[in-house]
């Protein structure tokens, strides 16, 4: 099963990357897969380590999949990185082996500390909507451009039916982040 998280990671400099990213779960181990050219890639190969942070604000997740975003954080407890102060619930890992066939690599990890600050009550339609949308933005330079405007705009119909706040702000993030990114620029380096 594939669980949607905010891996964060930590560069040799001390720099903290927030990426959105799905991963293979597990009760003692995990799977991530970031693509080779990435910020996470880099960190968790230099380091052996990441935290995998279980949120319910889906505006980090539209954040993370723009940008890095600067999120407040607590130092993990038993590998070098960093949790969200904000997250649900967390799992540190300890890299076991990886693969970095391209074009994804495949990192599997062992779940070395958890640790739970408030019950995760889930996602509404509006949420899982953002989520997908999130995931697009993240393949810019993957998926041709019409079809990802295609799918916005479909999840746009949920968000508009089901949303509260939050999840309207992820969403017009996301939307606008799409129109003001050039088609011939459509890269994205998480």
């Amino acid at each position: 099963m594939i669980v949607e998280t905010i891996i964060t990671t930590v560069a040799p400099d001390g720099a903290v990357n927030c990426a959105p990213m799905g991963v293979e779960w597990g009760d003692e181990a995990l799977v991530l897969k970031p693509f080779l050219e990435t910020a996470t890639y880099r960190n968790v190969a230099a380091t052996g380590a990441a935290v995998v942070n279980l949120i319910d604000d889906v505006r980090v997740f539209a954040h993370a999949a723009i940008a890095n975003p600067q999120y407040p954080t607590v130092p993990a407890v038993a590998v070098s990185g960093v949790v969200l102060a904000d997250c649900c619930s967390w799992r540190e890992v300890q890299v076991r082996s990886i693969d970095s066939t391209p074009p994804r690599s495949r990192i599997d990890a062992a779940v070395v500390h958890h640790g739970m600050r408030r019950e995760f009550i889930g996602f509404n339609r509006a949420r899982h909507a953002v989520l997908e949308a999130a995931i697009y933005v993240t393949r810019l330079h993957l998926l041709p451009r019409a079809f990802i405007e295609s799918e916005l705009a479909r999840l746009q119909v949920i968000v508009d039916k089901t949303a509260g706040a939050h999840e309207i702000e992820a969403m017009t993030l996301l939307a606008e982040h799409v129109r003001s990114v050039p088609v011939d620029l459509d890269r994205h380096d998480r």
